[in-house]
């Protein structure tokens, strides 16, 4: 799910790759943030690049 979202996808898209329900990324992602201490999903996803949890490749 951090993977989606440092690739910039939304909930809905996230929700299809995943095959879940939007509702299920929204609680998934609002966990990230929290346990993360991360204020919104631009800090999510700087954090995944910072810590090589994604590659360009990717």
């Amino acid at each position: 799910m951090l993977k989606c979202i440092a690739h910039s996808m939304s909930n809905a898209e996230i929700a299809a790759h995943l095959v879940v329900s939007e509702k299920t990324v929204k609680g998934h992602v609002s966990n990230i943030l929290s346990k993360l201490h991360l204020a919104d999903r631009t800090q999510a996803a700087i954090y995944a690049w910072k810590e090589e949890l994604v590659r360009k490749e990717e």
